[in-house]
């Protein structure tokens, strides 16, 4: 009870910090595991004095013994430069540094991190050695700790609902909790058990902590830099067709994939384009088409770009920030009226140039492609990363209609894209090896063949089409006749404009020497 009058009962405070420390007060449970000491009548100035008093003698004591405690960073900014599957992570964090031993912490860091990759930049700071928990805090691992060590079990008395604590031993988690309690062993629920603290390996978030020697007593931002997987980017292609399919409206956006398992707030991103040699295998549209046409031609970049040792970055103009399993898409270029053509192809394979087959194919599919120049001439001329392009084109009613999409490799400025858009269904080819004669040779790396083909060009529409015919040739080839006049693209390869009439035929025919 209270004593009476001015006089109440005061607990020292520097044995209830200390206390507080080594155990969290349970609900219920009166004075916790450790016994509180007597408590003394004092007057209630006395206690204030006594609180004021007790507290300074702590903080003394925790400076005379030289324990700092754990620093973790505040201020923190981060900056990302993704690659195809893993990224650089720049982690900067504002700490106050002492001199002497101490323990920097860096909660919220990539749970896919390469630790070995981890880089503290700061000067004056030696690092000792360096811990990544990777143990994060669940109910299942906080069970694990606590095997073999004294726990509380909750129980709740169904008449008055008055909770009891019972102290157990926890023996085993294994398909369910065993304890001892007293000379007993009982199963019971997770939910029942109740921990005296929580254990110092276990984190809420993934934790790098490190140990260093400072040289000075400040504050300072250090920089901690790792590489990680988990993060990723990819670009996508939006192409509006205009005049006929002879211009475009393109844009470029960027899909950032966040699977680290942690979150990044208004981060720098950049992006690396081509591919980054690592050693082994590594641990790792409708916007733009509702947009009004742009008058200008000239690419607008949205994101900057520079050349760094063979590749090509782009940095986003703004912070973004990526939450945990999180998709993101951000525009990275937009140009308008970008030079483009369109043309109706017709692939051929080299290997029946080596052999006599006689009938090659008899409704062998045109391709249509969209040929697109990188260059300033033609509307962009800055360097396009790989990614898919999606064409639509407006059909007689003014809606737009997707008419297809094709991959895009990396492209250098002043290189050309030249992407298939799918088959013609006006167009139809048959293809037939008419002759084949062995010259010379006996094995195939010295033999000489001439063969003659014939190519059919069937077209049921109601417009007059051109089709241009590619043979991939092997070997040295030499063409000896031809119905219609021959360019050579590369080594490799032959190529003819064929004018197909509208509801009409055209035949190609040629005749080739190969010497292998």
């Amino acid at each position: 009870m209270r004593p009476a009058g001015r006089f109440v009962r005061v607990r020292p405070f520097f044995i209830f910090l200390l206390q507080a420390m080594a155990y969290n007060d349970v609900p219920g449970n009166g004075n916790g595991w450790l016994p509180l000491p007597p408590f003394f009548p004092l007057s209630r100035r006395s206690a204030m004095l006594f609180r004021r008093a007790s507290f300074l003698l702590l903080f003394f004591f925790l400076i005379i013994t030289g324990c700092p405690a754990p620093s973790a960073g505040a201020d923190q900014s981060v900056a990302l430069t993704i690659y195809d599957d893993f990224a650089l992570v720049r982690d900067r964090r504002t700490f106050r540094i002492r001199p002497g031993e101490q323990t920097l912490v860096f909660p919220g860091i990539s749970a896919r991190i390469q630790p070995e990759t981890a880089l503290l930049s700061g000067a004056g700071l030696l690092v000792l050695e360096q811990d990544f928990a990777y143990d994060l805090l669940t109910r299942q691992s906080l069970l694990e700790k606590y095997l073999g060590r004294e726990v509380l079990v909750a129980t709740r008395d169904p008449k008055t609902g008055k909770r009891s604590y019972d102290k157990a031993v926890l023996l085993s988690v294994d398909g369910g909790v065993l304890l001892r309690i007293d000379d007993r062993i009982e199963s019971v629920r997770p939910d029942r058990i109740v921990f005296p603290r929580l254990p110092a390996s276990l984190h809420d978030r993934p934790t790098l902590t490190m140990r260093v020697i400072g040289n000075d007593d400040s504050e300072r931002q250090l920089q901690l830099s790792y590489l990680t997987g988990g993060l990723s980017w990819r670009a996508d292609y939006v192409a509006r067709l205009s005049d006929g399919g002879t211009r475009l409206d393109l844009g470029a956006w960027v899909t950032l994939k966040n699977e680290s398992g942690t979150e990044y707030r208004q981060a720098e991103v950049q992006l690396v384009a081509g591919e980054v040699h690592r050693a082994g295998s590594g641990a790792l549209a409708e916007r733009v088409m509702r947009r009004p046409v742009m008058a200008a031609a000239a690419p607008v970049p949205a994101a900057g770009r520079e050349k760094i040792f063979g590749y090509h970055l782009y940095s986003l103009p703004r912070p973004v920030t990526l939450h945990t399993n999180e998709q993101k898409q951000v525009l990275l270029l937009q140009a308008a009226g970008v030079s483009c053509r369109s043309e109706l192809v017709l692939r051929g394979r080299g290997g029946y140039y080596r052999a006599r087959v006689g009938e090659i194919g008899t409704r062998l599919k045109v391709a249509k492609v969209m040929e697109l120049k990188n260059s300033a001439a033609s509307g962009l001329g800055i360097p396009l990363p790989a990614g898919t392009v999606r064409f639509y084109s407006q059909d007689a009613a003014g809606r737009l209609q997707f008419i297809g999409e094709d991959r895009m490799d990396h492209t250098p400025e002043g290189e050309v894209a030249r992407l298939d858009l799918g088959s013609s269904f006006d167009l139809t080819a048959e293809k037939r090896q008419v002759e084949f004669v062995k010259i010379a040779g006996t094995s195939p790396s010295g033999a000489v063949f001439e063969s003659r083909y014939q190519i059919t060009l069937r077209n049921g529409g109601t417009m007059e089409k051109t089709v241009r015919v590619l043979e991939e040739i092997p070997g040295d080839w030499t063409i000896l006749a031809e119905s219609l006049p021959h360019t050579k693209k590369d080594s490799r390869t032959a190529a003819w404009s064929v004018p197909v009439p509208a509801g009409g035929t055209a035949v190609l025919s040629y005749r080739v020497r190969v010497r292998l």
